[in-house]
């Protein structure tokens, strides 16, 4: 591929895991560059692409560890236009907050289905934000609320608790939490002690609220909205 042609850097200490990223990218987004990288201190293997989007392994890494602020300075420094998101082995409600706060735009982890995460992707690459643990912190029930620390987290907080109280029903949050999880319609069913022609209902209604023609579309038009965004279907 030529150095013009848009470009997607992966840093991923795992070589599996980052081969893998990079076939499943390859895929989706045809006539693309894609970098894949063990660490930051390469780099500058990428000056002068046409990076559209890094994303960094957090590695089991806290997310305020010294090492995590220096990759992200790295980053910065050569590629400051170019949004990051970072991969996770776990789905942390306090990590996803403070990468958001941090101006991290997404984080993916390994739990989501490949469908979901491909539509977060173009939801990042789109302008948007993607972090699916936020959501399933407003729709799981308040037992699973963790309290914002200052008034940018409270208002996303605000945001979410709306969308779930005032656009959905109870059940249909319920449904909501697991296809974010990447739940299939079989084991939401099971999950939720629901009939597969239940599931399917709830679905249906949840598209209609949501102009939505699929499940890809549910959770990217949902997690946008979420963002405090305007709506984009991936393409």
């Amino acid at each position: 591929m030529g150095r013009n042609a848009p470009t997607v850097i992966i840093i991923e200490h795992s070589t599996l895991a980052r081969t893998t990223v990079v076939k499943l990218l390859e895929h989706e987004l045809a006539g693309w560059n894609f970098i894949d990288l063990i660490s930051t201190e390469s780099l500058d293997r990428a000056l002068g692409a046409e990076v559209r989007l890094i994303a960094l392994d957090l590695a089991g890494r806290s997310i305020e560890s010294i090492s995590l602020r220096d990759d992200l300075a790295a980053i910065a420094a050569r590629f400051p236009e170019a949004p990051v998101t970072l991969l996770s082995s776990t789905d942390d409600v306090f990590i996803a907050r403070q990468a958001l706060t941090m101006g991290i735009r997404g984080l993916f982890s390994t739990s989501l289905g490949i469908d979901i995460a491909l539509a977060g992707l173009r939801l990042v690459l789109a302008g948007g934000t993607f972090f699916p643990q936020l959501l399933g912190a407003a729709t799981n029930g308040p037992q699973q609320y963790i309290p914002a620390r200052n008034e940018a987290e409270k208002s996303l907080d605000d945001r979410m608790q709306y969308l779930a109280i005032a656009d959905f029903t109870p059940r249909e949050a319920d449904v909501l939490a697991e296809l974010q999880s990447g739940c299939s319609n079989k084991v939401i069913a099971g999950k939720l002690n629901l009939s597969g022609h239940t599931v399917k209902m709830h679905l249906q209604h949840i598209m209609r609220k949501l102009q939505a023609q699929n499940r890809t579309e549910v959770v990217a038009r949902l997690v946008q909205r979420a963002a405090g965004g305007h709506d984009v279907a991936p393409s």
